[in-house]
């Protein structure tokens, strides 16, 4: 009984593709990332370039120099960033997406057709009323009764399936199976009743479109008619090995051309199925269900892969193949190149010779640039760029030549291949890759442009409204389509390219790039390891350090689930429980009317923003109170008695400023007070009630330039302007006056012009009000207190008094410096933070206020907040204090910080979602943003041991793509080992690249005759040692030639057999790859790490590797483990796995052994044991036992079916042994070793449990310890409301037992770039787990309309029935906080759970015992 939970999405894209999704006019960019769906808008930014390369303030102090000579020339680029809109989970693999003018959608963009593995079809299209998804139709074709299935056919899952759509939207195909094609025809509005538009019965679609698919029965309706799966053989009888197939342009019947063959191409049998393939264009009548064969082209080369359809000026298609690029035109003339010299051993077909590019086109993409030139971008699956265009003779293509890009005109911007590519118009294309990071490249041109000239203010204008040209083009084509005139085609054709555009004429760069860390290929957990803490850091996050990307994208990726600031300072200011920096400014002189945004010399001086004063509130232990001013000096803080600022038995509740600045405005319990930039006094504000006069305390401060809002403890609301003087007046409010209020805060943002108020009622109301008109609300929302998903100003509960205990709101501009949105953050009793975005429906006019038709969508966030005893402060009202504070530009982020014992950040990058994540450390009493010249754009806190660091984010970090701190440091090389030495250095095992030559044999004379200048590339291993803090390269090791890297793991190895001393050393694992025709080899290698003299400069150079063990044997050394008590080394070496024990003469003495079959993928040692799991590429996984006396290996039993075994561990958990195997097929198999059941014949076999599919390509899977259990059974019978903090502290069992037994989960990682954990369960954690997850899976909105359920579930032989327990999905638990109250009561109502019992278990499900370092 596990629990399977995706603690990281996937980051690797797999599809991509542009449309205007949420409107006509929108110029959006869909990409799928396995299972993540993710939607992103266009935002365009002018940035400036300067030609000398100096820095932005130099560049700004020459500007304003009078001296003309000094000033230097600059430009502008404009560039473009992605920003996301929002990110859907899909309970399936995407295989393929397509666009679809589908006729009456809600927003009135495009759809979207989204394919999926298992052969589903989802159409979606955006929803603007909920700002989400909505799924129009599922199609599902996977049927085992179609016809030309054979008992011996491949199974779904193990054929090419994708999906290709006309691009007049006239219908979608998708290629499934063998030789399956499912049409989905799609109904289209028609302009004219013409002969070429048969298909459909004009007048009567017109008639059925009339309804607006709203009401009537009529079943056209639907934007799609009914679809049927036609077999590629009844096309033509020849086509029984499709290769691949897509619809071509400018036909006025959907036509696709297909590459096929009828036998199996094959390089073996080269001489005898040299150009078996053919290129045939199909044309499809979709009311008939028949086609029509329009040409073909026989005697292709064997290596095609892949048909692109090329759009006009240029027409027909791109064959792709590993050698060459053959281009077809509408009339079957080809016209071809080849690009390395094998070309012309493989085919026999007419190519242009260009072999010197020497050229490998294996896994390239290619992607139209231009549409008046027709010239295609080539990206190679290395990342180099290249440039295909075309010669025109008259209509026709003439040739096709193919041109490198060079590196000063950024051919080697990317450093992996691609994916995916889609051209997002005006010089943008996207370029998705699963082997690093995604780019949005750019590109300009030097080819002289036809037709329209863009205008600059066109080209700045670049925006998400980008589609205005292509809807005139698109109105071009209708008319042409009307009028069936060519004439115009003709011209454009004719004038657009008719020679191939010159060398250099295309520069390239990166406009954005989206993070990934796939695929991952080694991990290193740092929670295993002693590392000591510097005195800077208040304790070390459990982290993860995973070796990523491939080729020259390979970096290491260190992940920390809480950020660890960068602190510049620290002090120790005893008793403090709030601070507060403060800049103010001098006030103009009188008569002088300018603003401070105005003045353009006052803005530019380099400390014109600097802090100065630092106010720090303390309370000692008889709670008397005062306020200290520090004069702040960059990092240092000096106490100052400057001014009239209230200090002595002050206890102040808030410090910010008014008026631009100039005046420091004080909080105090019962007052508010007024400065100048001196701190001077100007005025006191008391705070007294207005009928009796009794004094009334202040709760809760905020501030909004120029307003101040109060709120006191008889919950009434009192709001003051600074007027231009800067006298603080308090505003008549009566609309204010007639509620009590429980939380208010001001949201002022440069993107709305007016300055609003949200307050919350006792009873949940939500209230906003605008500061030009505070006599009655502009929004009011009465279903804020239900957290509904959707939150409008006419929702209403159904009947329900479930409201969650809401203690605080504020809204604010969340996210960084290139995009910033309004969010709603609302607190609840138990700290638990709920983010909801705002938008508009229907939308908006500039002149409208913001909150006219405004809508809340709630986000979905994975954050658990953490529950301790250690107190946050020592106020006696701090459950109403606000805790939440808005920063404004912290490194470039607009924040939320959540100050108290679970004090976390909400961070957002434009093209992530906004996240929570925590700050490393205790509880923290303050916060405050900090700007100097020591700490730009900084923060200064204090923590529950009165300790003030002054800190900064992090650099070159990123935190909203996976919800982690996620630091990239590239290494330039593929990484495919990593490990960790306690001397504080990584150890990494690298490759470059090398000529493959053949060996010299004397049985093979011929060999010797090799004199092919195009030699294959083949790796040669280094292994490189890192240091931990600096991450530079301090030494490295270069193996031999053609040996490559395997693994490599640090052990604490024996090196004595007299003193039987220990020593932590590096084993790796190679092989040496010669080719297939001589037995491989292998070799161990064992390093130490010594002391040496360091470089001048460089002291983290004085650890360098000696090898103290090289021992060639027989058969690769795939995997290495240590094993047992005495410091012995397991490996497997060929098809055997050996024990070995480190001599002191440098050899390696066998003392054991135990026999596999096929290759070893994987060695886990249970640790302080002698058990083993030996894990075989096919033949299963093996469960062993190890004894030291004497030495010995045994086979305890074995799984019954045959697994492609890709990693396994163990999973022990109540006094059960599980063993748990991920899969080639991307399953996880869980079995058990239970010799006392029947069915395991005494052990020898493995028991299979269940087996659950997890969509994504494993890679690792690490055995880590929980510092927190799940919730006991006494926490189900005795626990109640206020007994939170007890139950949910379970560091503590009550039972003794328990206590004594760890708890282990398994991190599981994958090539998409997951993180997940594998957690067992108790019986009624999983009873109880089960039906909440079978509530959420009925209750949540499922993306494009897929099961979650069906898609986890295996049907196979390998499963053990229906009386087996199957892993439950934590995904679904996860997302537990989408949901309103009333379907949370609700839901734990059906399975009588307590919420803080639930609570727990997402605590542990989530990993917050492993990385967040709670229970400890």
């Amino acid at each position: 009984m596990q629990c399977y939970t995706e603690i990281a999405p996937p980051t690797a894209v797999t599809h991509a593709i542009h449309l205007p999704f949420l409107g006509a006019r929108a110029n959006n960019l869909v990409v799928a990332k396995s299972s993540l769906l993710q939607i992103f808008e266009l935002k365009a930014t002018v940035t400036e370039v300067s030609p000398g390369g100096g820095g932005d303030t130099e560049n700004v102090t020459s500007n304003l120099d009078t001296e003309a000579a000094d000033v230097p020339v600059q430009r502008t680029e404009n560039t473009s960033r992605l920003v996301l809109v929002g990110e859907f989970p899909l309970a399936g693999t995407v295989i393929s997406l397509a666009r679809i003018k589908a006729l009456h959608t809600k927003p009135r963009g495009e759809a979207l057709l989204v394919a999926f593995r298992d052969a589903k079809l989802s159409l979606v299209e955006w929803d603007p009323e909920t700002h989400n998804l909505h799924t129009i139709s599922i199609h599902y074709y996977e049927n085992p009764d179609l016809s030309g299935n054979a008992p011996w056919s491949a199974e779904l899952k193990d054929t090419y399936n994708f999906l290709t759509a006309d691009p007049s939207s006239r219908c979608a195909a998708l290629k499934f199976g063998l030789h399956n094609l499912a049409i989905l025809p799609f109904r289209q509005r028609h302009l004219a009743d013409d002969d070429y538009d048969s298909d459909f019965d004009g007048p009567q679609e017109d008639k059925s479109m009339d309804v607006d698919g709203v009401n009537g029965q009529d079943v056209q309706k639907t934007p799609y008619s009914s679809s049927f799966v036609l077999p590629l053989t009844h096309l033509d009888p020849v086509l029984t090995h499709p290769v691949h197939l897509a619809f071509l342009h400018e036909y006025r019947e959907p036509t696709f051309g297909i590459v096929s063959s009828s036998r199996a191409t094959a390089p073996s049998l080269l001489a005898e199925r040299k150009d078996i393939l053919t290129y045939t264009v199909f044309t499809l009548d979709l009311e008939q269900k028949a086609s029509t064969t329009l040409l073909s082209v026989q005697g292709l080369p064997y290596d095609i892969t892949r048909v692109v359809p090329l759009p006009p000026p240029i027409g027909g298609a791109l064959l792709l193949g590993a050698n060459e690029i053959i281009h077809v035109d509408q009339a079957g003339k080809t016209n071809g190149v080849a690009v390395n010299e094998f070309a012309r051993a493989c085919t026999s077909f007419t190519l242009v010779d260009q072999s010197d590019l020497g050229l490998r086109l294996e896994g390239c993409t290619v992607e139209v640039m231009s549409q008046d030139t027709g010239d295609v971008l080539v990206i190679l699956n290395d990342g180099r760029l290249l440039i295909l265009t075309f010669t025109l003779d008259g209509r026709s293509v003439s040739g096709v030549t193919l041109q490198p890009v060079s590196a000063d005109h950024g051919g080697n911007v990317l450093k992996c291949g691609a994916s995916c590519t889609t051209s997002l118009g005006r010089g943008k294309i996207f370029i998705g890759s699963e082997d690093g990071e995604s780019a949005l490249l750019g590109w300009t041109s030097k080819v002289g442009q036809l037709g329209r000239k863009r205008s600059q203010v066109d080209i700045s204008a670049d925006s998400g409204d980008s589609s205005l040209d292509e809807e005139e083009d698109e109105d071009d084509d209708l008319d042409d389509d009307l009028y069936d005139d060519t004439t115009t085609t003709v011209k454009k054709i004719t004038a657009a390219a008719a020679g191939p555009s010159a060398p250099g004429a295309y520069t390239f760069r990166i406009h954005d790039i989206l993070p990934s860390i796939a695929p991952i290929r080694d991990v290193v957990l740092r929670s295993e390891l002693d590392s000591a803490t510097t005195s800077e850091q208040p304790s070390v996050t459990s982290e993860i350090l995973v070796s990523t990307g491939r080729g020259s994208a390979g970096a290491v990726t260190v992940l920390n689930r809480e950020v660890i600031p960068t602190n510049l300072a620290q002090s120790t200011l005893t008793s403090t429980r709030g601070l507060w920096a403060v800049h103010a400014r001098i006030q103009a002189p009188k008569g002088m009317v300018t603003d401070f945004d105005q003045d353009t010399e006052g803005n530019l001086a380099s400390d014109a923003d600097y802090d100065q004063y630092l106010v720090v509130c303390k309370a000692d232990a008889e709670g008397n109170e005062e306020t200290v001013v520090y004069q702040v000096n960059g990092n240092e803080i000096e106490e100052t008695t400057k001014g009239d600022f209230e200090r002595e038995e002050a206890s102040t509740m808030n410090v910010g400023i008014l008026a631009g600045g100039t005046k420091v405005v004080q909080v105090l319990r019962s007052e508010v007070r007024t400065y100048d930039s001196e701190l001077n006094m100007d005025q006191i504000i008391p705070m007294e009630d207005e009928e009796s006069g009794d004094e009334l305390r202040i709760i809760n401060a905020s501030f909004a330039d120029p307003y101040l809002l109060i709120l006191r403890d008889d919950s009434s609301v009192k709001i003051f302007k600074a007027s231009g003087s800067g006298e603080v007046e308090e505003l008549e409010c009566s609309g204010l006056s007639s509620e009590k209020w429980l939380s208010a805060s001001l949201f002022k943002s440069p993107s709305i012009s007016d300055v609003y108020a949200f307050l919350l009622t006792p009873e949940g109301g939500f209230h906003i009000f605008a500061m030009s008109n505070l006599e009655e609300p502009s929004y009011i929302a009465e279903g804020l207190g239900f957290l509904p998903p959707l939150l409008t100003s006419d929702y209403h509960a159904r009947r329900s008094t479930a409201k969650a205990a809401i203690t605080e709101i504020l809204a604010a501009d969340i996210g960084d410096s290139t995009s910033r949105w309004p969010h709603l953050i609302v607190r609840t009793s138990t700290d638990d933070l709920v983010i909801y975005k705002a938008f508009h429906h229907p939308g908006r006019i500039a002149a409208d206020p913001w909150t006219k038709n405004l809508r809340w969508a709630k986000l979905s966030q994975q954050h658990v907040p953490k529950f301790t005893e250690e107190p946050a402060m020592d106020a006696e009202d701090a459950g109403r204090e606000s805790t939440l504070t808005a920063l404004d530009d912290v490194c470039g982020y607009s924040t939320v910080f959540q100050r108290g014992v679970s004090p976390a950040f909400i961070l957002k990058e434009a093209s992530s979602a906004p996240r929570v994540i925590g700050l490393n450390g205790k509880a923290v009493k303050g916060l405050t943003r900090f700007h100097t010249s020591a700490c730009q754009r900084g923060f200064a806190y204090i923590d529950s041991d009165d300790t003030l660091r002054i800190s900064q984010f992090p650099t070159q970090t990123h935190y909203g793509h996976l919800g982690w701190a996620t630091r990239r440091i590239p290494m330039g090389s593929e990484v495919y080992t990593v490990a960790h030495h306690p001397r504080d250095v990584y150890v990494i095992g690298t490759g470059q690249a090398e000529d493959f030559t053949l060996p010299e044999d004397t049985y093979h004379y011929e060999w010797a005759k090799e004199d092919t200048p195009f030699k294959p590339h083949v790796e040669q291993g280094v292994i490189k040692m890192v240091d931990t803090k600096t991450w530079s390269i301090i030494d490295s090791h270069v193996l031999d030639s053609q040996e490559v890297i395997l693994c490599m793991k640090t052990l604490d190895l024996e090196v004595s057999e007299s003193t039987h001393q220990r020593k932590p050393v590096i084993a790796v694992g190679t092989s040496i790859v010669r080719g297939e025709d001589l037995a491989s080899k292998g070799c161990i290698r064992i390093f130490e790490v010594i002391t040496v003299v360091p470089e001048p400069g460089r002291p983290e150079t004085n650890r360098k590797l000696r090898l103290i063990v090289k021992e060639e044997v027989k058969g690769a050394v795939s995997a290495i483990s240590d094993l047992g008590t005495q410091g012995f080394i397991i490996m497997a070496q060929g098809q055997k796995c050996m024990v070995r024990g480190l001599k002191e003469d440098g050899t390696l003495l066998p003392v054991a052994f135990m026999d596999m079959q096929c290759y070893v993928t994987t060695l886990k040692c249970l640790p302080q044991t002698g058990m083993m799991l030996m894990g075989d590429a096919f033949k299963g996984i093996w469960f062993t036992g190890y004894t030291e006396e004497p030495y010995k290996m045994m086979l305890f039993g074995r799984s019954r079916h045959l697994l492609e075994v890709m990693a396994a561990d163990f999973l022990p958990f109540e006094k059960q042994l599980h063993i748990v195997v991920a899969d080639a097929d991307m399953n996880l198999q869980v079995l058990q070793f239970d010799p006392d059941n029947p069915k395991s014949m005494g052990g020898l076999r493995l028991l299979h449990k269940s087996t659950f599919h997890t969509g994504h390509f494993p890679v690792t899977m690490h055995l880590v310890r929980s510092t927190i259990n799940l919730p006991s059974s006494s926490d189900l019978i005795g626990g109640s409301p206020d007994d939170m903090d007890t139950s949910m502290s379970r560091s503590a069992s009550p039972d003794p037992q328990a206590e004594s037994q760890p708890f282990h989960q398994i991190l599981h990682t994958s090539q998409s770039g997951t993180l997940a954990l594998i957690t067992p369960l108790s019986e009624s954690s999983y009873r109880r787990l089960t039906s909440l997850a079978t509530f959420l899976s009925n209750t949540l909105d499922s993306a494009c309309g897929l099961n979650p359920k069906t898609f986890r579930a295996v049907e196979s032989e390998t499963g053990g029935g229906g009386s087996t327990r199957g892993m439950l999905d934590g995904n679904l638990l996860i997302r537990w906080g989408e949901l309103g109250e009333q379907r949370r009561k609700e839901g734990l109502g059906m399975v009588g759970g307590d919420e803080s019992v639930f609570w727990g278990e997402r605590e542990v499900l989530g990993g917050w015992g492993i990385f967040g370092r709670r229970g400890d």
